[in-house]
């Protein structure tokens, strides 16, 4: 059914494990939207704390991005004419994080709690995905996006109400997120693709810089890289 569906290519619907397990996170994959503060305080300033951020756990959204892309995954290996039951570990993921303001999202008739006016985004784009073989000496790119700024590879992982200018709020807000990209580059996730369990290793780019915040920090020259949001 058209639910059934809609279930499974929510974060929270897929089995996985981690090898060795996440520090800090719990092993539990059927898990949806969160409260994108726990673990925090109760209140930030002024705002109520639990009406601040939603998310999903980072780990757990990444699964649901490569469940999106198993067929991509399979093709990928027919094309490159690479033994499936070989395939099996050694997947690499890139992944490019963003983070970008989403402008005034202030309500006119004010009924709802007080939060701040501004909202933010953070969100994963899968770049690409390649293998390293069983008895291969080189890596073998099985995926590439072809729009890595399209909304439709740009997925969020987590919604913010805050100021993008507001940088201590904003600090504290990823603070979840960035223990849990931490705790994910010293482990390797393993997830059924294809009907077999393969092992993927995660490597993270551009951690949430946009277009303009490069053009600060870093100088015009670094901009229009592909690994710069430019939502």
């Amino acid at each position: 059914t058209l639910r059934a569906a809609e279930k499974e290519l929510l974060p929270g619907f897929h089995q996985f494990e981690w090898q060795p397990a996440l520090k800090n996170v719990s092993t539990n994959c059927n898990v949806g939207i969160i409260n994108g503060l726990s673990g925090w305080a109760s209140s930030l300033d002024d705002f109520p704390a639990d009406t601040i951020t939603r998310r999903f756990r980072y780990d757990v959204a990444l699964v649901s991005a490569l469940k999106d892309l198993e067929e991509d995954i399979m093709d990928g290996l027919m094309e490159r004419r690479m033994e499936d039951s070989a395939c099996t570990s050694g997947f690499s993921v890139m992944i490019k994080e963003s983070c970008d303001g989403m402008g005034d999202v202030g309500e006119k008739h004010g009924g709802g709690p007080a939060v701040p006016e501004k909202a933010v985004r953070f969100s994963i784009t899968v770049m690409s995905i390649s293998v390293l073989a069983d008895d291969e000496k080189e890596e073998v790119t099985i995926f590439t996006e072809q729009k890595p700024n399209s909304e439709l590879s740009c997925k969020p992982l987590c919604l913010m109400f805050v100021d993008e200018s507001d940088h201590e709020t904003l600090t504290a807000l990823l603070g979840p997120v960035v223990a849990e990209r931490n705790a994910m580059k010293d482990s390797r996730l393993i997830l059924s693709v294809g009907g077999l369990p393969r092992s993927f290793r995660f490597h993270f780019r551009g951690t949430g810089y946009d277009e303009k915040m490069v053009r600060e920090m870093e100088g015009l020259e670094a901009s229009g890289s592909t690994y710069v949001c430019t939502l």
